[in-house]
């Protein structure tokens, strides 16, 4: 029965290997399942450094702040 998910081969070093499986064991999941959730949390944290760099970058002392309702209306 073929599956909706993409399927990607990866090579793991030995100690990232063991690590996941004591991990998924520990959690009671599936090692391959362990690793989508631990590669989608990894992007999510990428993603937060990158919003963080942007926002770092437009803020500073000469920043103009608007209300609400002026920057959408009522």
């Amino acid at each position: 029965m073929s599956t909706a998910k993409s399927r990607l081969n990866i090579s793991l070093p030995d100690d990232t290997k063991e690590a996941l499986l004591r991990i998924a064991k520990r959690d009671q999941m599936p090692a391959a399942t362990k690793a989508v959730r631990l590669m989608e949390i990894g992007m999510e944290t990428e993603e937060d450094e990158i919003w963080d760099k942007i926002a770092a970058s437009r803020d500073h002392k000469n920043t103009v702040f608007h209300s609400h309702i002026t920057a959408f209306g009522s």
